[in-house]
């Protein structure tokens, strides 16, 4: 089994909700630890350096949320997976 573990995401989104809100739900979509990073701020937007850990994350649930908080994700600028040992098991099985 391959596990997504940390992604650093550049994430555009409006004033609201404000970065404080904007964590707590981003939390909220797993065991989550978020750390953000506010890069740029002009009057309708802030520019968001967001870095996210957890055992298993689920990115498609990241995404929807980002996208249902008003905010748009621009690139994916990181990412850490980790493969367990069942993951060779499953693909070694020409015995």
């Amino acid at each position: 089994m391959i596990q997504l573990k940390r992604l650093l995401l550049d994430i555009l989104k409006p004033h609201q909700p404000n970065v404080l809100e904007f964590s707590r739900l981003l939390a909220e979509q797993g065991r989550l630890r978020i750390r953000l990073i506010v890069l740029e701020m002009d009057d309708k937007t802030e520019t968001l350096q967001v870095e996210i850990v957890g055992e298993d994350i689920d990115f498609e649930r990241i995404k929807k949320a980002i996208t249902d908080f008003g905010a748009s994700l621009h690139s994916i600028d990181e990412v850490e997976m980790e493969g367990t040992d069942a993951t060779v098991g499953e693909t070694d099985t020409a015995d």
